[in-house]
């Protein structure tokens, strides 16, 4: 069966894409057939990876995902994001039944063949995050170590539940990753605290250091393995991978 992973956090600059790109590259050197799907229409998935967006999108136009997608060197598929306006809204009415319904079989069948999937969502609550959290099997929500992280985590916790309740497969809450940590500050070990003492082992062990590493790597269009494979970003992501397929 394939998991499909949502990445999605409605506050932005969380480390959501950069977090959905180490984890789909992570799990191609873990030997999985992965698939991430970029859904943001700002793109950053597509361009950090070093590619171009698509002029139309194939779970709008009923192409062949396969077509669409592109391969980066490190052998992870990756289905671009799409900035042409009139998809974008398409993309936005999937909460009509009869559209919806359309995209998920498409989706559906054709990413049967993969192991994982992830899909990058944007930094929002609105339709595409909802669809996103209605195809996946499995949500992941990243947040950085601030105090106003903690408001934006209550009402993702909020979207999700009603997720899980319309779904008519079962929805699992991944965890909780926490971003751009720096251990050396009194407010990092504040927000950690809190957020591990409210949700528990629903926050995974691993989190991602602040590393100049991981936000220089997007601008070669690389994944942290390829760019800084030594890094301090890079160390933590393999340690979240494992972590992440230690639940799966």
């Amino acid at each position: 069966m394939t998991r499909t992973f949502c990445i999605a956090n409605q506050k932005g600059g969380v480390g959501k894409t950069t977090t959905a790109i180490s984890l789909a590259a992570g799990f191609v050197r873990a030997g999985s057939s992965t698939l991430l799907i970029d859904l943001d229409p700002q793109c950053n998935a597509t361009s950090g990876l070093g590619l171009t967006p698509t002029t139309r999108h194939p779970l709008v136009t009923g192409e062949p995902i396969r077509r669409a997608v592109r391969k980066t060197p490190s052998g992870l598929d990756v289905l671009p994001g799409c900035r042409n306006f009139g998809d974008v809204e398409r993309l936005a009415s999937a909460r009509d039944p009869n559209v919806f319904e359309k995209m998920t079989l498409h989706l559906t069948r054709e990413t049967k063949g993969y192991d994982h999937v992830f899909i990058d969502c944007p930094p929002s609550l609105g339709p595409l995050t909802q669809s996103a959290l209605a195809w996946s099997t499995d949500v992941l929500t990243p947040i950085q170590c601030e105090y106003f992280a903690m408001e934006g985590l209550v009402q993702m916790i909020e979207i999700i539940g009603k997720a899980m309740k319309r779904k008519s497969r079962a929805l699992e809450y991944g965890g909780v990753v926490l971003t751009m940590c720096d251990s050396s500050l009194e407010l990092t070990r504040e927000v950690e605290r809190e957020v591990r003492d409210f949700f528990g082992d629903v926050v995974f062990r691993t989190t991602i250091p602040r590393d100049v590493a991981i936000a220089e790597a997007p601008s070669y269009g690389k994944p942290i393995f390829d760019y800084a494979p030594r890094s301090r970003g890079a160390r933590a992501y393999v340690e979240l991978c494992l972590e992440v397929l230690e639940r799966v």
